[in-house]
């Protein structure tokens, strides 16, 4: 159903319906509340995925370290 709707509308319209829908849904003046707990949920969520690949990075620099030394100590 939402492909057959997608192709009638373009993303500037599906952005202005799923807008009107929220403030139905939502009222006015819960909009900003939403979309700053959205802004905020944004930035935890990119924190942890830049911590995640920091982490990941050391890991894996780790199990490289690792292996040259028993590449070494088997030589």
């Amino acid at each position: 159903m939402l492909e057959s709707v997608s192709l009638f509308l373009g993303s500037t319209e599906i952005i202005v319906l799923v807008v009107v829908i929220g403030v139905l849904i939502f009222g006015a003046k819960k909009i900003p509340e939403l979309a700053k707990t959205f802004g905020k949920a944004k930035g935890e969520f990119e924190k942890g995925k830049i911590q995640g690949d920091k982490e990941l990075k050391d890991f894996k620099g780790e199990i490289d370290s690792i292996s040259k030394d028993k590449e070494v100590k088997s030589d």
